[in-house]
């Protein structure tokens, strides 16, 4: 027997011999009748980009040439400890961990959350007052570097 076809015929193989071959005489199928994309958005198009996209053209504000940005990575007090390594968090260690979050990339220490009652020693540039009073409370101390 012969092999059965592995093509499927093509949808529009129904539509042979029909003239516009479902997309109407009047309207025509063609290519992009309103433009490309975002085209006549203040011209044939404006009522729906005054509708669903009001502000879209225009400016606001006024323009900051050369803005700086104060770049300060933070960290919670709470995610100190999992700045140390393991032998360093252990109960029976004798001096106060000294850790520089300066060196682990983050700038400030903010006081969200607890710490456990242990002495540490944390060196960064800034410190929030929230955060120097529980490393305090706690034992330890807040040195500040450049």
């Amino acid at each position: 027997g012969t092999m059965p076809s592995l093509r499927r015929p093509k949808k529009n193989f129904k539509k042979r011999g029909h003239v516009s071959a479902g997309h109407g005489r009047i309207g025509k199928h063609r290519k992009h009748q309103s433009g490309r994309g975002n085209a006549g958005g203040q011209h044939h198009h404006k009522i729906l980009f005054d509708k669903y996209h009001a502000g879209y053209f225009g400016k606001l504000g006024m323009r900051n040439f050369h803005k700086r940005i104060n770049w300060c990575p933070t960290i919670n007090i709470d995610k100190l400890w999992t700045l140390l390594p393991e032998d360093a968090r252990k109960e029976g260690a004798t001096e106060a961990p000294v850790l520089d979050v300066v060196a682990k990339g983050f700038f400030k220490v903010l006081g969200k959350g607890r710490i456990p009652k242990i002495p540490i020693i944390v060196k960064a540039k800034f410190f929030s007052r929230k955060a120097e009073r529980k490393i305090k409370e706690a034992g330890g101390a807040c040195v500040l570097i450049a």
